[in-house]
């Protein structure tokens, strides 16, 4: 079992790279396109075929911190009015 935090050690951000969107441990690999590529169906083997130096350990930590991220999510309802 890996551990969370540890995990989430692996996300960096740097603000010369994507805007300063979260990256994954320095590399020009959005947490974003590796969420992307498992919304499409794309399996964890096929992601790390083709990322010659991501790790397991990388994509798990994009989704402790998309876990992390939407854990802190607050949705307020909107009123429908007809």
């Amino acid at each position: 079992m890996h551990e969370p935090d540890a995990l989430l050690r692996r996300i960096t951000v740097n603000t010369a790279i994507f805007g300063g969107k979260p990256i994954i441990r320095g590399r020009r690999l959005a947490v974003e396109h590796v969420l992307g590529m498992l919304a499409a169906g794309d399996s964890i083997e096929t992601i790390l075929e083709g990322h010659d130096r991501l790790e397991l350990e990388d994509i798990l930590a994009c989704l402790a911190y998309s876990q992390r991220v939407v854990g802190h999510e607050r949705v307020v309802p909107m009123i429908s009015v007809q």
